[in-house]
């Protein structure tokens, strides 16, 4: 009977059947009810017999809607204060740990990655007493720089309230995805940087060439690919943001929303406000908003990176 039904044609579609039922149940059936979700009215607890269809309706309210809109601008600016200081380090960082003995450059380079493999909870919890007002230890380490002769006029005199300042809040979030991801981004670099052959340094060195020329024509063109991935990633990261500003702000966006990403206000929509059908549109519009910065990100790199 086992043979009958299993074959040497079929045997690899047998193999695939459990990963397949899977992605169909919790990936692919998802993504198409929320489409369909998306151009509806739905109470989740009048049951699935209450759905009504409203057309682009939830499109116009996500258009419409300032606090989509104030929570995008939030999105790309902590996309832009985050992602882009992690890069213009993490390469020079890369480079730096590129000439180090192997065994110092992996304790720094496990030392540097840590951040990301931890828990992003954990993360959160542990910035928001750094960020305390009155405990916290980053007001602690400003109170003590204001007593070295000529900082004090450079710093706050009062300690600074983080995580309720709505101007202060979106640097303090900032500070928290730069910090976690950084690493990454490092380790993405130096094991772009060790597939680069030693022979064309050694052959520009030889011609004269200096650091910056060295790095400029051999360093970054053979990191262009692993940049690209990279950056690639970053903003895909940053229009879902979601874990830390939820935490750092309570899962309310904090004073004035000025920590409520688009990813949190989807959250809140749908389980705050009861608002699933519109939630589903905004998270299309957001799909749409990815795909186009992605493919925008690629145009910038070339065609060949």
């Amino acid at each position: 009977m086992t043979r009958f039904f299993i074959t040497a044609r079929s045997a690899p579609y047998w193999f695939l059947a459990p990963f397949l039922l899977l992605f169909a149940v919790f990936g692919l059936f998802p993504l198409l009810f929320s489409l369909g979700l998306a151009f509806a009215r739905w109470e989740p607890t009048s049951g699935m017999g209450a759905m009504e269809w409203v057309g682009l309706e939830n499109f116009v309210f996500a258009l419409q809607d300032e606090w989509f809109w104030k929570s995008l601008g939030n999105t790309l600016w902590l996309g832009l204060a985050s992602a882009l200081p992690q890069h213009l380090i993490a390469v020079p960082l890369a480079c730096a740990l590129n000439g180090l003995h192997q065994r110092a450059r992996n304790t720094l380079v496990g030392i540097y990655f840590m951040p990301y493999i931890t828990s992003t909870v954990a993360i959160a919890i542990l910035f928001s007493s750094l960020f305390s007002t009155d405990y916290g230890l980053i007001n602690a380490a400003l109170k003590a720089m204001r007593a070295v002769p000529g900082l004090e006029w450079l710093l706050p005199a009062q300690a600074i309230d983080w995580l309720n300042d709505p101007d202060r809040l979106k640097p303090a979030i900032a500070t928290v995805v730069f910090w976690r991801f950084v690493g990454f981004n490092t380790v993405l670099y130096l094991a772009a940087l060790q597939t680069i052959p030693r022979d064309l340094y050694e052959a520009a060195t030889m011609d004269g060439a200096g650091r910056w020329q060295r790095f400029v024509y051999i360093t970054l063109p053979g990191l262009k690919a692993m940049l690209l991935f990279g950056v690639t990633l970053s903003v895909i990261g940053s229009l879902q943001l979601f874990e830390e500003p939820f935490i750092l702000t309570n899962g309310r966006g904090g004073n004035d929303q000025a920590g409520m990403t688009s990813a949190v206000y989807l959250y809140r929509l749908a389980f705050d406000f009861n608002d699933f059908g519109a939630a589903s549109a905004m998270a299309w519009l957001l799909f749409a908003l990815l795909a186009l910065a992605t493919w925008a990100t690629q145009k910038a790199f070339g065609e060949r990176a």
